[in-house]
């Protein structure tokens, strides 16, 4: 009885965690079958995903801190999004007032609800690591990751060498977290993976939405390709080193 009460209370913090991602993912869904008058779809969902984070954090549900990260994802996102869509990687075929080089600014909001669950999850669950490596080597591993998503269109991906370093530079760190009044913990590179699946599966709702499209999907719908859970893999990683440096400079702020 005790496990299923355990199980029941991890489960509710992480939906409560994942109410911007669900505000996402449900407005791109209805979107798609309720017509918005007088506006674009794109300019619609924009505008829906901005209500939705005031309303996070008038109600509590968000904090100013998490609300920075947040933008700061946002801003990370939206720069790889233009670049990819300049690439041709992937598009996002309907018409919007509020594109830029042919990206929609609601885009940045995928990667900030990344930033999002992961903020709150934090908060939720007190988490803390043990075998944190240091800012500056996981600094420049997330610096490494995010360029490489960038340089590979013109130069050798390192994708996979960067993910055999991830588990050279993490294999000590372990992610804390408290259920009620238990402690558990669990390998942080085994949480990248969990947490990059998915992205993965929320990545198939999206497209099946025309949230965008793979070049592949113009036709029709096909699965993402499997390949996609090692880019979403990566950039976990980039969230996570974020918030935990993030949280990490906080909390000698305030022991000082």
């Amino acid at each position: 009885m005790k496990s299923i009460i355990q199980l029941l209370h991890f489960g509710y913090h992480q939906a409560m965690s994942c109410i911007f991602p669900v505000a996402i993912f449900g407005t791109l869904a209805l979107s798609t079958i309720i017509p918005f008058p007088y506006i674009q779809r794109y300019d619609a969902i924009l505008l829906i995903l901005l209500a939705v984070q005031y309303l996070m954090f008038r109600t509590g549900l968000e904090t100013l801190d998490e609300i920075k990260v947040i933008c700061v994802f946002h801003v990370i996102g939206l720069l790889l999004e233009i670049y990819k869509v300049h690439m041709g990687s992937w598009s996002y075929p309907e018409p919007a007032y509020s594109k830029i080089f042919g990206v929609p600014l609601y885009s940045g909001f995928m990667y900030a609800s990344v930033a999002s669950f992961m903020c709150q999850i934090w908060r939720r669950l007190r988490m803390d690591m043990t075998g944190w490596p240091g800012m500056v080597p996981s600094m420049l591993l997330g610096a490494a990751i995010y360029l490489n998503f960038f340089t590979h269109h013109f130069i050798p991906d390192f994708r996979w060498w960067l993910t055999a370093l991830v588990f050279v530079v993490f294999w000590k760190t372990w992610i804390i977290y408290r259920v009620r009044h238990t402690t558990y913990r669990m390998p942080l590179s085994l949480a990248f993976i969990i947490v990059g699946f998915f992205i993965w599966l929320a990545e198939n709702i999206a497209t099946f939405f025309n949230g965008w499209k793979y070049p592949d999907q113009h036709e029709s719908w096909q699965l993402v390709s499997f390949s996609k859970i090692s880019s979403w893999f990566l950039l976990v990683i980039i969230s996570v080193i974020i918030v935990a440096q993030l949280k990490y400079v906080k909390a000698n702020r305030t022991t000082k």
